[in-house]
C-alpha cells in the first residue's frame, strides 16, 4: 500500500514543469476558476491547526469541502474529490459502491493558476485530462459606510411588457417560459407529456451593473426555487421555505451556500415578499419583508450558476428560470454614483 501511494505521489508531482518557485503558504487563499466548459467555479485553500484543507464550487450548485488537500513538493497544490459509484445488478439491486478520487494539481505563476484536472472513467477504463486556469481573488476591501455612499437616479428595470426590450436570456438555446401579465413578470416551466425535456433559461438584463441598490417584490409557489444574481454572480436565494424551522444559507435570503440569513423574514407560500438589497464594494445587505437578514456581509465568491468568476467586473441582474414557476414585479435599481 504506501508503495503504491509513494508512486502516486511521485506521479502527481511531476505532471506539471514547474515555471516558478513558490512555497506552500503562497497557495493560500481564494481563487476564481475559469472551468474547462467555461463555466465559473471557485477554490478557497486554508491551513488549519497542523494541516491543509480547501472548499471548491464547480460550476453549479454549492461550495463544498475537498477530500484532500496535499503538497507533493512545495510548488504543486493537489486537491483531491471523491464520488461514489453505485453497482448495481440486472434486476438494479446495490451489489456495491466504488469511490473515484478526482485530482486537481495545480502550480503557481505569480498570481495565476494553471490547474489540471484528472477524472477517472467510472468503468475503469481511462480517465479524462483537462487543463483550466485560476486567478487570485484580491483581499476584500473594508465593510463600505453605506451611510456615505450616494446612489443615482432609479432605473426602473420591470414595471410592465414595455421592459421586456430590456432583458434577455442568458443563453438563447435555451427555451423561455418567461411571459408579461399586467405589472407582473412571470415564469411558467411547464413541460408537455411525450415531449422531449425543455431546458428553461434564466432571464437577465442587457444593462450592466457595478454597485446599487435594487428593489424588487417576489412571489413563489410551493416549493418554488428561483434566485437573483446580482451582477451575474452573486445568488440571493428565493425559495419556498417558509416551513423549515432552521436557518440555512440555502433557504429564502441565502447568498446561495454561503452565507446563512441572521434571522427568519420569509413569508407563506404563494405571498408577494419585498426584497431590498445593496451591494457595494463585495460587501451586501438584505433587507426581507422589512427584516435585515445581511448587514453589510462580505461576499468571498461566486455562488453556483455564475456568469463569471471574476468579481472586478459589472455584471447584468439575472433571474433564475431553470428551476420552477415564479413571479416578480417592481423591480428597480439605483446605482451608486463614484
Amino acid at each position: 500500500m504506501m508503495t503504491r501511494f509513494l508512486l502516486s505521489t511521485a506521479l502527481l508531482s511531476t505532471a506539471f514543469t514547474a515555471t516558478t518557485w513558490a512555497d506552500k503558504e503562497a497557495f493560500l487563499g481564494r481563487w476564481a476558476l475559469t472551468l474547462p466548459n467555461g463555466a465559473a467555479g471557485w477554490l478557497g485553500v486554508t491551513q488549519e491547526d497542523g494541516y491543509y484543507d480547501a472548499s471548491i464550487l464547480w460550476g453549479g450548485g454549492s461550495v463544498v469541502p475537498v477530500s484532500s488537500v496535499f503538497f507533493p513538493d512545495d510548488d504543486t497544490l493537489v486537491v483531491t474529490r471523491v464520488r461514489e459509484v453505485k453497482r448495481t445488478d440486472a434486476s438494479g439491486e446495490e451489489v456495491r459502491r466504488h469511490a473515484f478520487t478526482e485530482s486537481l494539481i495545480a502550480q503557481l505563476d505569480g498570481d495565476t493558476l494553471t490547474l489540471r484536472r484528472l477524472n477517472p472513467h467510472t468503468d475503469g477504463e481511462g480517465m479524462d485530462s483537462e487543463t483550466f486556469s485560476g486567478k487570485r481573488i484580491p483581499d476584500l476591501p473594508p465593510a463600505p459606510d453605506l451611510s456615505k455612499v450616494t446612489f443615482g437616479e432609479a432605473k426602473t428595470l420591470f414595471a410592465s411588457e414595455a421592459d421586456m426590450e430590456k432583458w434577455e436570456l442568458t443563453n438563447p438555446k435555451h427555451d423561455s417560459a418567461w411571459s408579461v401579465e399586467g405589472d407582473i413578470l412571470m415564469n411558467r416551466t411547464k413541460q408537455e407529456d411525450g415531449e422531449p425535456r425543455k431546458h428553461f433559461g434564466n432571464l437577465r438584463t442587457k444593462e450592466t451593473f457595478e454597485d446599487f441598490n435594487l428593489t424588487l417584490e417576489v412571489r413563489v409557489p410551493k416549493r418554488g426555487n428561483s434566485g437573483i444574481y446580482l451582477r451575474g454572480i452573486y445568488e440571493v436565494q428565493v425559495a419556498d421555505t417558509y416551513d423549515r424551522d432552521r436557518l440555512d444559507s440555502h433557504h429564502m435570503g441565502g447568498i446561495y451556500s454561503r452565507v446563512t440569513p441572521a434571522v427568519k423574514a420569509e413569508k407563506p407560500t404563494g405571498e408577494w415578499q419585498t426584497y431590498d438589497i445593496t451591494l457595494v464594494d463585495r460587501h451586501v445587505t438584505v433587507i426581507l419583508n422589512g427584516k435585515t437578514i445581511h448587514d453589510n456581509v462580505a461576499l468571498l465568491g461566486c455562488t453556483g450558476g455564475a456568469l463569471t468568476s471574476d468579481e472586478s467586473l459589472p455584471g447584468p441582474i439575472y433571474l433564475q428560470g431553470d428551476h420552477t414557476d415564479v413571479d416578480y414585479r417592481n423591480i428597480v435599481l439605483r446605482p451608486v454614483v463614484k
